[in-house]
Order: C-alpha cells, then sequence, then structure tokens
C-alpha cells in the first residue's frame, strides 16, 4: 500500500491506453471498457477508508523527485479531508460515465478519454503534497473540461466552453502568483527552493506583502467556487453541458475551490484570514451568494438552470461556514461539501433523465410525471429534501452545523442561513410541484419511461450516503476532525482550550474531563 495514492491517480491514465486500439465500430465495447476502468478505480479508493488512522495526519504519503533543481518533487498524501474528496472524486467519476451509456453516441473514444484525463487531474488536485504538482493538476482539469463542454454541449456550447476556460485561467494565474510568492519567501528565509506544501506552511509572509498574496489565492480559488460575482460562468457551463459533465462540474472541480480556501488561504495566511475587514467581505459575498442563488433559482423556467443557480446558493454555506473558523463552520463545511457532492450531483441526473426522454428542459413542458415514472419520482422527492436540508438526510447535517458555527460568529450570519434554507425548500419544492404533481397535461408525457436498472444502479449509492450521512454522520465528523483542528489551530492558536473542547490534536491523557463530540 505504499504507493496506493499513485495507483489510484495512474488507473484512469492505464485505462487510456487500450482505449485507443478498441475498434471504433464497436461502441457497446468502448462503453463496456470506459465504465470498468472507472468502477476499477472507485474500488480502489475504498482502502483509504478502511485502512485510514483519524488519530494521525497526512497518510498513504509517497514522494519521489521529479524536477530536483527547483525542488519539485511527485509528493503524494491524504489527510481525512483529503481522503473524502478523493473517494467522491472516483464514485461520481464512475456515476457520471455510467449515465452517458445512452446519453453520447458520437465521438466515444474521444470523449472516454477526456473523463479519465479529467479524473486524472481531479484525483492528483487532492493528493497532491507539492505546491508545484498541485498546481499542474489544477490547470490539467481545464482542458478536458473544455473539449466535454465544447464538444458534447447544448446550442451555445462554445460560447459556455470558453468562458469557462477564460474565468478558470484568469484565478489560476492570480493562484500561480501567489505560490510563487510563498516560494520565494521560502527561499529568503530558509535558503532553500522547495515547493512541499508543509514546508511552505513554514513560510512568515511579510505584512505588506500578505494582503496582496491572500487575495490572489482568494480570486483564483472564489472563481471555482465561484463565489458571487465571479459565478456567472456556472450557469452557462452547467446549462450546455452534458450531464455527466454538469454532475462532474457540481459534484467536484466546484470543491477544487473551497478545498484552497480550507488547504492553503486560510493555514498558510492566517493573520489575514482572521483580519475583521477580510472576514466582513469574504462573509458579505458569501451571505449574497446564498440569497443571490436561491432568488435567482426561484426565478427559472429552465430546469437545469434552476439546479446550476442552486449551487451558486448551497457553495455560499460552505464558504460562509469556512470564514467562521471555528471547529463547527469548518467540520460543517466539509461535510456540506460531500452532500452538495451528492444532492446536486443527484439532480443533474434527474434533469439528465427526463432530457433523454423528451429533448426539452423547460419546466412547463412537465407535470404529473408521478403518474408514469413512480420510482423516478420517489428518487426526485429523496434529492430535493436532501437538498434543501431536511431531516434525517445528508443536507440537515451539514446545514445544522454551519448554522451552529456561523452562530457563534454572529446571529446575523445565522439569520441568513436561514433564510437561504427557506429560500432553497421554495424552489425545490416549487419545482417538484410542477414537474412531479398534478395531472398529466402534456400528451408527450404520457409514454414516458420509469427508470431502468442501468438508471437505478447510479442512484443507488447516492441515496444510500444521502441516509448514511444523514442517520450516521460521526464517522465522517471524525476523520476529518484533525483535518478541521489543524486549521483551527493555526488561525486561532488555543481556540480548543479556551472554549473546553476536545482537542483532536493532543494526546488524550492530556485532556481532563473532556470527550470527542463526534
Amino acid at each position: 500500500m505504499d504507493h496506493l495514492l499513485s495507483l489510484i491517480l495512474c488507473i484512469p491514465l492505464l485505462g487510456l491506453i487500450p482505449l485507443f486500439f478498441l475498434p471504433s465500430s464497436n461502441p457497446k465495447l468502448i462503453k463496456l471498457w470506459s465504465n470498468f476502468v472507472f468502477l476499477v478505480g472507485f474500488f480502489a479508493t475504498l482502502p483509504l477508508w478502511f485502512q485510514f488512522d483519524w488519530r494521525a495526519d497526512y497518510q498513504f504519503v509517497e514522494k519521489a523527485p521529479w524536477i530536483r533543481s527547483i525542488g519539485a518533487y511527485w509528493n503524494l498524501g491524504v489527510d481525512g479531508y483529503g481522503m473524502l474528496l478523493v473517494i467522491l472524486t472516483a464514485l461520481i467519476g464512475f456515476l457520471s460515465v455510467l449515465c452517458s451509456w445512452s446519453a453520447i453516441n458520437d465521438r466515444l473514444k474521444e470523449y472516454y478519454g477526456w473523463f479519465m484525463m479529467l479524473q486524472f487531474g481531479m484525483l492528483g488536485v487532492f493528493a497532491a503534497r507539492d505546491f508545484l504538482l498541485f498546481f499542474v493538476f489544477w490547470e490539467l482539469t481545464l482542458i478536458p473540461m473544455y473539449f466535454i463542454i465544447a464538444i458534447w454541449g447544448g446550442q451555445r456550447r462554445g460560447y459556455a466552453s470558453i468562458k469557462f476556460v477564460i474565468y478558470t485561467l484568469a484565478g489560476s494565474v492570480l493562484m500561480l502568483l501567489g505560490i510563487l510568492a510563498f516560494y520565494w519567501q521560502q527561499y529568503v528565509q530558509f535558503h532553500r527552493l522547495t515547493f512541499d506544501m508543509a514546508a511552505l506552511l513554514e513560510t512568515k509572509m511579510p505584512p505588506e506583502m500578505a494582503w496582496w498574496v491572500f487575495w490572489a489565492f482568494f480570486l483564483g480559488f472564489a472563481v471555482k467556487v465561484p463565489m458571487w460575482p465571479l459565478h456567472t460562468w456556472l450557469p452557462d457551463a452547467h446549462t450546455e453541458a452534458p450531464t455527466a459533465g454538469s454532475v462532474i462540474l457540481a459534484g467536484i472541480l466546484l470543491k477544487m475551490g473551497t478545498y484552497g480556501f480550507i488547504r492553503f488561504s486560510i493555514p498558510m495566511l492566517p493573520e489575514t484570514a482572521r483580519d475583521p475587514k477580510v472576514l466582513g467581505i469574504v462573509v458579505a459575498l458569501s451571505i449574497i451568494a446564498i440569497i443571490y442563488g436561491a432568488l435567482v433559482s426561484l426565478m427559472q423556467k429552465d430546469w437545469k438552470k434552476l439546479v446550476a443557480y442552486s449551487s451558486v446558493s448551497h457553495m455560499g454555506f460552505c464558504t460562509l461556514g469556512i470564514f467562521a473558523l471555528n471547529p463547527a463552520g469548518i467540520s460543517g463545511s466539509i461535510i456540506q461539501q460531500i452532500n452538495h457532492g451528492v444532492s446536486t450531483g443527484m439532480l443533474f441526473l434527474i434533469v439528465g433523465v427526463v432530457y433523454e426522454r423528451r429533448h426539452t428542459r423547460e419546466i412547463s413542458e412537465y407535470g404529473g410525471l408521478f403518474r408514469v415514472m413512480p420510482v423516478f419520482t420517489f428518487v426526485f422527492l429523496i434529492a430535493a429534501l436532501s437538498s434543501m436540508g431536511l431531516p434525517p438526510m445528508n443536507g440537515f447535517i451539514g446545514e445544522i452545523t454551519i448554522i451552529k458555527g456561523a452562530f457563534e460568529m454572529s446571529f446575523w450570519w445565522a439569520l441568513a442561513c436561514g433564510i437561504g434554507i427557506a429560500l432553497g425548500a421554495a424552489y425545490l419544492l416549487w419545482l417538484f410541484q410542477r414537474t412531479m404533481l398534478g395531472e398529466l397535461k402534456n400528451e408527450k408525457n404520457k409514454n414516458l419511461k420509469d427508470l431502468n436498472w442501468r438508471e437505478i444502479a447510479y442512484f443507488t449509492p447516492l441515496l444510500i450516503l444521502v441516509f448514511w450521512i444523514g442517520l450516521g454522520p460521526r464517522p465522517f465528523f471524525r476523520v476529518i476532525s484533525r483535518s478541521v483542528a489543524n486549521v483551527v489551530e493555526r488561525v486561532r492558536p488555543g481556540y480548543y482550550y479556551e472554549h473546553n473542547l476536545y482537542n483532536p490534536l493532543l494526546p488524550q491523557e492530556l485532556q481532563v474531563d473532556k470527550h470527542p463530540d463526534f
């Protein structure tokens, strides 16, 4: 298991080689091979969960020279947070490919090849412990997603794909400047050239530079989240992307932004992160995103655009929880990131199911679908209730924990969360009522087929996660406890002691009369 992470990363690349030699005249073989590769990739990540020790930090670490002259290494490792995102990436990647079975029928080798490249890049982002390696993986995700949207997208796919690249590439350039600033300061202070994240964490950024570096990182990650007002690429990309592309965007790519905040912005620049002016700006943008995204969702006539704008609102909860800078807020944000990948991924799959059957996403074209698609209606109901945060489902756990962290900072932050949840329930119930309930008004919907076995297969693991996280979240909070504590102790040293909380970073014998709350 010394090279487990390298194996997980390389499975998609190894799958590419035979794919090139498969005959284009045999589409079924291409689909079977691609689904097999992604399924093997998912099973390869399961040892991470079963062998992970929540009492330790980075595990499954491996390091080998890459560009030794500049201090760059093939350096991999995961903590609890990274481990969850690697497993989620493998799962969502497999489900995305599985849902493409009947939706994509042209240029199949290219389509699945780009998805394998995308999977390699996304897994690398969450496993990299070298900053240059991280940046390479980060940039690598842009190219496959560009082609997936540009070739297999909707009518405005060219516009949407270029807008996606321009926004994210501009943010990446700023992030690279921040990385190089730390790289240079590491050399000035310690006389060594290294991109090692653990080493760069020791670097003290001069106050006159810290402000600018923080905002360089912030813009790079905020575009990816995306935070208001840098969100405008997202609805276009979601609307024009094929179903699998939308699922990957919502389920994984948006998490790269929040991952950057938790992994880099806050622990590397703690003084700037807790500056009241910085917090005021970031929290204001997060609250605007929560309410704005929900209000715009209420106005949508396109089923897919409604779900796309809901992501702006839900990711606003995640950024608000992160910048509450306390264990509840950050823990809730991480859990909600997983929840968003599960619940919103389900919603995009649901849109894909009806679009394959009717080739329209206009909400007005539907109504009374429960009469002809009862199993589909049940799955949609669970996904909607999960997304709006109804107990005992996963969304409730994440949102209530974020609200706890927000309330500790300000009553008004928590109130904004409450308003966002209420608006979320409004647009999701409105969508469900308009499409599923009532009489079957449109004659074209009378012969629609309910979910087939393949579609039930890709909804099933997501439904299991909805209730597992909702009813038994303890294992998830436990594996991220040290990841959260490392960030909190960097930005607010002594927080656990001052609040008489169990500190996962300290040995058990030093924690008299304190018990873990997970």
